[in-house]
C-alpha cells in the first residue's frame, strides 16, 4: 500500500475522488506514485487558495462597486433634487419679479390717475359750492315774485315749468352727492391700489393687518363681488413687524382662491377672522364655503407648481409663494378642508420678529 491513512488525509478531496476512481482506493496507489500525488494535492490546495482569494478579492472589488454605484445613484438623486429646487426657485424668483413689476406699473398707473382725480375732486367741490349758491339765489327770487306785474309773473311760472326748475332744486344737489361719492371711491381704490404696490425693499415695519385686508379686499372686489359676500370679524389686534405688501400679496392669493372655489350657486361666503394668540403672536382665517379640497391634495397644497386649475388658469405657486412668505416672517400657514363644504387658511404671525 503505497499511501499511508494520513497521507490520505492530508490530500486533496478531489485528488482523492480521482484516486478511488483510478485504484480503488488511495492506500490502493502505488509507492512510486505517492509523492507525485503528494505534488499533485499541494497543487490543488494552491489552486484553491488562490480560488479563495481571487473570490474573495472579487467581492471585494464587488461590494466596492456596489458601494460606487449607491454613492453615484445617491449623488445623482441629490443633483436631480438640487436641479428640482433650482428650477423652483428661478420659478418663484421669476412670480416674485413679475408681481415687483406689477406693483411698479401699479404705482406708477395710481399715481397717473390720482392727479386728474384731484382736479376732478377739487372742482367738484367748487361746483357743488357754486350751485348751492345759485339755489339759494333762485330761492330770493322766488321770495320777491309777488312784487312782479302779472304778466311776468305768467311767463316766469311757464319758464319755470319748461325748465322743471323743482325738480332741478332737488336732483342737482343728489347728483353732486353721488358725484362726490363716486370719486372718493375711486380715490380709495387708487389709495389702496398704491398701498397694496408699495415696495418694502426687504425691510420689516410696523404695520396695521386689518388695513391691509381691507385694501387687499378692495383691489379683488370685482373677483369677489359677484360669487360671495365676504363678513369681517375683526379681533383687537396690536400692529405687526412686517412685511406689508407681501403679507398683502398672502391675503390677495387666499381671497382670489376661496373666490375661485365658489361653486356658483348658492352665493358663497368667505368670512375673515382674526384674533390675538397671547401677546406674542396674532392669528387670521380666511374662511370660505366653497367646494372643499380633496384630502390627498390637502399633503401637496403648498408643493410649488401643484394646482387643481385647468391649463392657463394657474400657475401653482400662489400658495407656495404664500408659503414661503409667512415661513419668512417666522410665522405658520396651514389648511383644513371639507370637501363639499368648504376651506380653512389659517395664519400664525409673531408681534415681533426674532432678533437675527
Amino acid at each position: 500500500m503505497g499511501t499511508t491513512s494520513g497521507t490520505a488525509s492530508a490530500m486533496h478531496p478531489l485528488l482523492l475522488r480521482q484516486l478511488k476512481t483510478a485504484f480503488g482506493s488511495a492506500e490502493d496507489v502505488p509507492e512510486s506514485l505517492s509523492a507525485f500525488c503528494m505534488s499533485v494535492s499541494a497543487e490543488y490546495h494552491r489552486a484553491d487558495r488562490d480560488r479563495d482569494l481571487t473570490q474573495r478579492s472579487l467581492d471585494e472589488m464587488s461590494a466596492e462597486l456596489t458601494a460606487h454605484n449607491e454613492t453615484l445613484r445617491r449623488e445623482r438623486d441629490e443633483q436631480a433634487a438640487l436641479a428640482h429646487r433650482l428650477e423652483e426657485a428661478h420659478n418663484q424668483l421669476l412670480q416674485s419679479e413679475k408681481m415687483a413689476s406689477i406693483g411698479q406699473l401699479a404705482a406708477g398707473v395710481a399715481h397717473e390717475i390720482n392727479n386728474p382725480i384731484g382736479y376732478v375732486n377739487s372742482n367738484l367741490k367748487s361746483l357743488t359750492a357754486y350751485v348751492q349758491d345759485l339755489l339759494e339765489m333762485i330761492a330770493a327770487y322766488e321770495t320777491a315774485e309777488v312784487l312782479l306785474p302779472a304778466e311776468q309773473l305768467s311767463s316766469l311760472a311757464a319758464l319755470k315749468a319748461t325748465l322743471d326748475i323743482e325738480y332741478l332744486k332737488t336732483d342737482l344737489p343728489a347728483m353732486l352727492g353721488e358725484s362726490q361719492e363716486g370719486i372718493d371711491r375711486v380715490r380709495k381704490i387708487v389709495q389702496d391700489l398704491k398701498d397694496f404696490s408699495h415696495t418694502d425693499e426687504g425691510t420689516f415695519n410696523w404695520a396695521d393687518v386689518h388695513a391691509g385686508i381691507d385694501s387687499t379686499l378692495n383691489i379683488v372686489a370685482n373677483e369677489i363681488k359677484y360669487k360671495a359676500d365676504v363678513v369681517r370679524e375683526y379681533g383687537a389686534l396690536p400692529q405687526i413687524e412686517c412685511l406689508p405688501s407681501q403679507l398683502n400679496q398672502v391675503f390677495m392669493n387666499l381671497l382670489v382662491n376661496a373666490a375661485q372655489a365658489m361653486p356658483g350657486e348658492p352665493r358663497g361666503k368667505i368670512v375673515v377672522r382674526t384674533g390675538c394668540k397671547g401677546d406674542e403672536a396674532v392669528w387670521l382665517e380666511f374662511i370660505d364655503s366653497g367646494s372643499g379640497i380633496p384630502a390627498e391634495n390637502l399633503k401637496r397644497i403648498f408643493d410649488p407648481f401643484f394646482t387643481t386649475k385647468p391649463v392657463g388658469k394657474g400657475t401653482g405657486l400662489g400658495l407656495s409663494l404664500s408659503y414661503g412668505i409667512i415661513q419668512k416672517h417666522h410665522g405658520k400657514l396651514s389648511v383644513t378642508s371639507v370637501l363639499g363644504e368648504g376651506t380653512c387658511f389659517r395664519i400664525e404671525l409673531p408681534v415681533k420678529q426674532p432678533e437675527a
